[in-house]
């Protein structure tokens, strides 16, 4: 007779206990021991993890409903699912085809106008056989900097090249920021300096002591500037892109170690720099852009408030902004920051050297630097309005303690202990140097005047604009060097061909998309003298745009309009993201 089948261990247990053949204390343990048994089985350990994959989604899902609202969240899953569908409707034979070749037309344009081919200077695709002579690496250099002053005059004919002088394009004050000129006696000063030290590296501090020294100082000096507490420290970037990285990958780190958040979040203006989406790709972090008010143009607080949750690391505040020019409310920025116990970074790279001299200029100003309680980093630019040369900017934060997030060491590489301050290894400093130089140089004095008439120009052109061109107003208020500008509410003036024809008068201004569309013009030190010509120049084309509207006329459109014309949605953002890529390449076409 076949034996009796052996009940499983945790049945035994049971009955075991219930037979009362364990004492009590022995039954209980015996019975607990059992009843986990039976629940970690694996249908019930599936289960256990599909409820917690459930929960963190649902989680995640209430966080983002709670930063956006039902409403905003509905149309991000509509666009979601509508850019699935025009990616793969871009895959069918016809319509790639078509986007393809229209594609190409546009990019024709692009290439005849940034890769120019000069029948007088030859191209390079390899290295010569035999070194060239000086004499004509001078005569060749002297044909490339001349193609810098671009190939046609005002009037559309070609110039020829013997007679550009290669500055021009940018000397006479029509490019909004880009070249941030402090004067021809500073230039050749600073390419003193920069000769000097051609071939330092502050990766080899002992080699070039006198790179560490200098580089030193300009952190310290950009501290004073941003009234930095005892405690502060910083380092030099190669510019405010790597600035503003630096400053996210502290967040998250801190984060990380001090919080243990391993989701880090991050709260933003929907007009900060483009650097801070880069950081969200580069470095995994999610990035809550909260619209700004259509009036003021700053931050909308309440959103900033509701986007903020167990995981979010810190917030951002511009000073000013790119798009407008204005200053958000950074004091109440960090009332938020301290209530939570996050950071709170202050992009400063556009108003670098004039925000903190806007008052000793005898302009308002609003808070913005380390006196406001809250304010943890801030990022500083030394290659725009601190003249220095380009491939320089600062990270100011307001201890060294916070500093260190942003450090990277590894002690166990066969070449020894590896240890940056920042995302580079070797780095310019012949570019410190410079920078030390210019700093030196222009003293709080120089800056102060040089705050004075770059804003005090700024100013002017935005009253001009309220006064004296009615179809046009100024967005916000902006206290710096940027102003930015779009049509007025029920005119039917287009803001870019405005923008098209101040190209055509030779004006390179910036095109702006978003709630608004708008152009705006960064002024510098070169655009002081001709802020007269701008105007006259900006009522010409404005009345010329307003007569063009509702004609249906031939001929391609202005480049701006072309390009910001095509609106914000899904196809359009996917176009001019191709777009945007194929130009890239163009860049290294020969």
């Amino acid at each position: 007779m076949a034996a009796a089948a052996k009940a499983p261990a945790p049945a035994r247990a049971i009955q075991a206990s219930r037979s009362g053949r364990n004492s009590n204390k022995g039954g209980v343990a015996s019975l607990a021991l059992a009843w986990l048994q039976l629940a970690l089985t694996y249908d019930n350990a599936r289960t256990a993890v599909f409820l917690v994959v459930v929960v963190r989604y649902l989680d995640r899902l209430l966080r983002h409903l709670k930063v956006y609202g039902l409403t905003a969240s509905l149309h991000q899953v509509y666009r979601a699912i509508s850019a699935r569908a025009f990616a793969l409707l871009l895959k069918t034979p016809a319509a790639k085809r078509k986007v393809n070749r229209e594609l190409r037309d546009a990019m024709k344009d692009v290439e005849a106008k940034i890769v120019p081919r000069p029948k007088h200077i030859e191209s390079q695709h390899r290295l010569p056989v035999l070194g060239k002579e000086t004499e004509w690496l001078r005569s060749e250099l002297a044909k490339l900097q001349k193609m810098e002053a671009g190939g046609v005059d005002a009037n559309t004919v070609a110039t020829l090249w013997q007679m550009r002088d290669g500055q021009s394009v940018w000397k006479d004050g029509k490019v909004s920021g880009a070249v941030y000129h402090g004067g021809d006696d500073l230039s050749d000063l600073v390419s003193e300096t920069i000769k000097a030290f051609l071939l330092t590296n502050p990766l080899h501090p002992d080699v070039f002591p006198g790179v560490r020294k200098m580089e030193a100082e300009v952190v310290q000096m950009a501290l004073r500037m941003y009234n930095a507490p005892e405690t502060g420290a910083g380092a030099t970037s190669s510019g405010g892109t790597e600035s503003i990285l630096l400053a996210c990958l502290a967040m998250r780190e801190w984060g990380r170690r001090t919080k243990g958040i391993t989701e880090p979040e991050l709260v933003v203006p929907v007009s900060v720099h483009a650097a801070f989406d880069k950081a969200s790709t580069y470095f995994g972090i999610k990035i809550h852009h909260i619209p700004v008010d259509p009036v003021t143009r700053k931050v909308k607080l309440g959103r900033v408030a509701r986007a903020i949750n167990r995981n979010t690391i810190g917030l951002v505040g511009s000073a000013p902004n790119f798009p407008d020019g204005v200053i958000d409310d950074i004091p109440s920025l960090g009332v938020l920051a301290k209530k939570h116990n996050i950071l709170l970074h202050v992009d400063c790279c556009l108003g670098s050297f004039l925000v903190p001299f806007l008052e000793k200029a005898g302009f308002p100003s609003e808070p913005f630097d380390f006196r406001v309680e809250g304010v943890t980093s801030i990022s500083c630019d030394t290659h725009k309005y601190g003249f220095g040369p380009k491939g320089l900017s600062t990270i100011l934060y307001r201890t060294s303690e916070l500093r260190r997030f942003q450090y990277y060491v590894k002690t166990d590489w066969p070449g020894g202990v590896y240890a940056t301050p920042t995302l580079s290894g070797s780095r310019p400093g012949s570019i410190i140097a410079g920078t030390w130089t210019a700093m030196m140089k222009l003293g709080e004095s120089g800056y102060t005047q040089s705050c004075r008439d770059i804003v005090g120009a700024a100013k002017t052109i935005a009253s001009r604009i309220e006064t004296e061109v009615p179809d046009l107003y100024v967005l916000g208020k902006p206290l710096v060097s940027v102003v930015a500008f779009a049509s007025r509410p029920g005119t039917t003036v287009s803001i870019y061909d405005v923008g098209d024809g101040m190209s055509a008068r030779g004006w390179h201004m910036n095109g702006l998309s978003g709630d608004i569309s708008a152009i705006h013009i960064a002024v510098t030190r070169l655009t002081v003298p001709v802020v007269d010509e701008f105007i006259s120049d900006l009522k010409q084309v404005t009345a010329e745009a307003r007569k063009k509207a509702g004609k249906k006329e031939g001929g391609k459109e202005g480049s701006m309009k072309a390009l910001y014309g095509l609106g914000t949605g899904v196809s359009a953002g996917m176009v001019i993201g191709e777009l945007a890529s194929r130009f890239i390449d163009t860049l290294y076409l020969v």
